[in-house]
């Protein structure tokens, strides 16, 4: 039996100040594709215009910006219409990593650990209009850092997301078995989000 999702939670979602590129967004949609094949991805727009919010994925430009409570929508769509778990939602966060406007920003940007750390807010800016990001501690001696975000409470799968797109990033990089967790979280009484990243 499928779940629903209530008008109020969506209103409450979109009162959510921000917004984020298409390509966020678009990436959802190209998941689905890859995954489960063109008849899905057209019960997952079909579902989206049912609440509210028709989205044509194929002619989605990737540099629009959308509010970020569309973002929301999408994520709940996947966890009750389509079984999302925890770890389907991080699978999602390492494709998005490797989408092919990621990848463009990272060649530019990501050739080392030392420019992820320094060019990693500036990335984060690019995609999100709210959300202040750091990336502290990172050493590749001692193979671990940490991702911090603060000034963006969301919604927990969001977290969920984030944990497998500092997989997918990281992993560009160093190129092995990458370990992500968040440590801290605004939706349990912190004051900010806190990924571990260890590889």
């Amino acid at each position: 039996m499928e779940e629903k999702i209530t008008k109020e939670e969506i209103e409450k979602l979109m009162q959510v100040k921000g917004e984020c590129r298409g390509a966020v967004l678009k990436a959802d949609a190209d998941f689905i594709l890859k995954e489960e094949g063109e008849e899905r991805l057209k019960k997952f727009e079909q579902k989206m215009a049912e609440l509210g919010y028709p989205m044509d994925y194929k002619k989605m430009k990737v540099i629009d910006f959308f509010p970020l409570g569309v973002r929301v929508v999408q994520l709940l769509v996947l966890q009750k219409f389509f079984g999302f778990d925890r770890e389907k939602f991080r699978e999602l966060g390492k494709f998005q990593a490797k989408t092919p406007l990621f990848i463009k920003l990272f060649v530019r940007f990501f050739v080392s650990l030392e420019i992820l750390t320094k060019k990693a807010p500036e990335m984060w800016r690019k995609h999100y209009t709210i959300g202040d990001f750091q990336v502290q501690e990172f050493n590749s001696e001692k193979r671990s850092g940490f991702a911090v975000l603060k000034n963006f409470a969301l919604h927990p799968l969001v977290c969920q997301v984030l944990e497998g797109y500092f997989v997918g990033a990281v992993s560009m990089i160093v190129g092995d078995t990458v370990i992500c967790e968040e440590v801290k979280c605004t939706f349990k009484g912190d004051d900010y989000h806190m990924f571990s990243v260890k590889w």
